[in-house]
């Protein structure tokens, strides 16, 4: 509890004493850039992690039940994100998608282009999730189902999908929560545009510019969204164990 006090608790009580300041949440309140801001960053988020749900569980499928070659590969590629510096990936993808573009693909200054960069960086979250869950359910209950007559997305839907959906959902919520302070992969490919900004690019103008207080506010503003999410998180998955 030491530990968590001193690497959690303090910052965070600093943080919160810093926001303190009534000028600066009315400051940040009246400030339409701001406000467009955090909308776009809420938005952004939740369809990364609607995204990350559904192609997490795919690759996770994918990594678990077939065999193909190169399978270890990929299975370390997943991690690629978490190993990488965010401020890399966000040159890789600025290479890819930029105005030099040799995809011929440029999203750069784009909110495309935003939105690809908290995909890569929080790709890992679902697929390391669910996969340790998929590896232990017992096929035999699949198969006595086919037996039976069940069709294949019958079986998904009845028998795997509620296996897999805490796990599922406990990596889309760490997703949602990763990508609303994400700032090294976006700052490159988001061109520094206005309508392009994420709120940790709000929270480092502020700073750069003599307003920590306004700053903090909007920290305590991110900080609040991803407690309230995880509380959420933990009564879903309090009710589906209550009810099996």
């Amino acid at each position: 509890m030491l530990y968590l006090s001193l690497l959690v608790g303090l910052p965070v009580a600093a943080l919160i004493s810093l926001s303190a300041d009534s000028t600066a949440w009315s400051a940040v309140y009246h400030d339409a850039h701001t406000r467009t801001v955090l909308e776009f960053t809420f938005a952004v988020s939740l369809a990364v992690a609607v995204l990350n749900s559904i192609t997490g569980v795919a690759l996770a499928w994918v990594l678990v039940r077939d065999d193909f070659p190169g399978k270890r590969i990929v299975n370390a590629l997943i991690d690629l994100p978490f190993a990488l510096p965010t401020i890399v990936a966000g040159l890789v993808l600025l290479t890819l998608y930029g105005p030099t573009k040799p995809v011929g693909l440029n999203v750069a200054g784009t909110r495309v282009g935003v939105l690809f960069a908290l995909l890569f960086v929080s790709l890992p979250f679902v697929v390391r999730a669910v996969q340790p869950v998929l590896l232990t359910l017992e096929r035999e209950v699949e198969d006595a189902a086919a037996c039976l007559g069940a069709k294949q997305w019958t079986i998904f839907w009845r028998i795997i999908l509620p296996a897999i959906r805490p796990a599922a959902l406990t990596g889309a919520t760490l997703a949602f929560a990763r990508v609303m302070g994400e700032f090294g992969s976006v700052v490159l490919i988001s061109g520094n545009i206005p309508r392009t900004e994420i709120a940790s690019q709000v929270i480092f103008n502020d700073v750069e510019n003599g307003a920590p207080a306004q700053a903090a506010v909007v920290g305590i503003i991110l900080l609040g969204t991803a407690l309230v999410v995880f509380v959420l998180l933990g009564l879903l998955m309090r009710r589906w164990t209550r009810h099996g």
